[in-house]
């Protein structure tokens, strides 16, 4: 139920139609070829599936591979589902943006102060219960209402509602419970009723414990060179927190279901989709280039995965995972698929790791700033390697080029320092950007 919020640092400028599918391919065989992913990407172009591809195993044990029908645990994008719930809800006269908390669950701290408006954008403060020491003793537990909200109580609140914004579980736990009582029946049939039915959505609904018969897929990390096996969250937890299970291809019809007014009204969207200290409501805005685009991401036993659709292109891309290795970074391989769909180039990973001295990298660490971009980037060393973080955005490994030169290629970004001036020089797109730093 992790929270992936992906965003781009990159300049884009001449699109066109074609999809390069023989280098994606490729692009997919290198990270299979080097350990890197399992797992099953789709690109969808206005209302087609022009592209899929899976890679891996579904299960690492009888080498079951995985399909472009194998169904994952998509996580947090499961909020993306709830809040479809909360504006029916809304919009058969039910429930309301401002209705209050205390009207359901009076026993949540400060629950006369905070509105599903709160929930919706995370700002409740309410703290999130997966953050807390104790959740690793029993996530993988069946879990009652009763017992989830006295979890959710035991704690105090972060903040008072309204006055910031910070991500949290327990507001999609609670929104849940609320659609439940509301239309006075399970989360999983209104999943069901509301919107995989109507849409035709058959790989998609509110999982259980995971069945490989119904060409679902074990979880695992890659740990001493091996895929070793996660342990699995018992569904009866994150609900529409993070309990949804699908494919690419069906949230990609999903998602664009949501953006042509197929599930709720042009005016929620545009509610859903008005964007306030970063969270929409129950979704998130991502840039590309000069696109913005719309979606969330996800991560709950060793599943990953992001969703994204881009209206005015009408270009929507979504990967599921359920494995990768600690340095796989999925924003490099959604940088590509959306290059792809957008008919730009995009750079094959090299994943030969160059090795310097952390005492050399080291000098590089620090936070840097230029006079010709509104954004500060933050250099740190990470396993040996640099890791690059622009103002708000997902932090990147920077290729090692040499002992002073490091790259994006991804993004087309190259990066020199240094050090005795303490200057960093950033290129891209034929244009170069000096930083000092701070």
């Amino acid at each position: 139920m992790k929270k992936t919020l992906l965003l781009f640092f990159i300049s884009v400028s001449v699109f066109s139609q074609s999809i390069n599918k023989e280098k994606l391919d490729a692009y997919f065989i290198q990270l299979k070829n080097n350990n890197k992913l399992f797992g099953s990407s789709a690109i969808l172009k206005e209302g087609t599936i022009t592209y899929e591809h899976a890679i891996g195993f579904a299960d690492v044990e009888t080498k079951k591979e995985n399909t472009t029908s194998t169904k994952f645990r998509v996580g947090s994008i499961s909020k993306v589902f709830t809040t479809v719930l909360i504006f029916k809800a809304i919009e058969e006269n039910k429930l309301s943006l401002t209705t209050t908390l205390d009207t359901y669950f009076p026993s949540v701290k400060k629950a006369s102060s905070i509105t599903i408006k709160n929930l919706l954008n995370h700002s409740s403060g309410i703290y999130n219960f997966t953050n807390s020491p104790d959740y690793a003793n029993y996530f993988t537990s069946e879990k009652s209402r009763s017992e989830l909200l006295d979890i959710i109580n035991k704690y105090e609140s972060d903040f008072e509602p309204g006055t910031k914004s910070s991500y949290s579980n327990s507001n999609f736990l609670l929104l849940t419970f609320i659609v439940e009582d509301v239309f006075k029946k399970p989360y999983a049939d209104l999943i069901k009723e509301k919107i995989t039915q109507p849409l035709q959505l058959n790989n998609t609904f509110v999982g259980s414990q995971i069945n490989l018969e119904n060409n679902e897929c074990n979880s695992y990390n890659y740990l001493y060179e091996n895929w070793n096996k996660m342990p699995e969250t018992h569904m009866s937890i994150p609900l529409g927190a993070g309990a949804i299970v699908s494919t690419p291809t069906d949230l990609l019809i999903f998602l664009e279901a949501l953006f042509t007014n197929k599930l709720i009204s042009s005016k929620n969207l545009a509610l859903m989709t008005t964007i306030d200290n970063g969270y929409g409501l129950g979704i998130f805005k991502y840039p590309f280039g000069n696109q913005f685009g719309f979606g969330h991401g996800g991560g709950i036993d060793g599943f990953k995965s992001i969703l994204m659709y881009f209206p005015d292109q009408k270009i929507g891309i979504a990967t599921t995972t359920n494995a990768s290795s600690p340095d796989f970074d999925m924003n490099n391989l959604s940088i590509a698929l959306l290059s792809a769909a957008n008919g730009i180039d995009f750079e094959i990973p090299d994943f030969k790791v160059l090795k310097i001295e952390e005492t050399i990298l080291n000098k590089y660490s620090g936070t840097y700033a230029s006079q010709s971009l509104p954004l500060k980037i933050t250099i740190k060393v990470l396993d040996g390697q640099l890791s690059a973080q622009a103002t708000g955005q997902s932090s990147f490994i920077l290729k090692t080029d040499s002992e002073t030169s490091f790259s994006f290629k991804t993004a087309g970004i190259v990066i020199e320092f240094k050090p005795e001036q303490n200057e960093m020089f950033l290129y891209q797109s034929g244009k170069v950007f000096k930083f000092l730093k701070e």
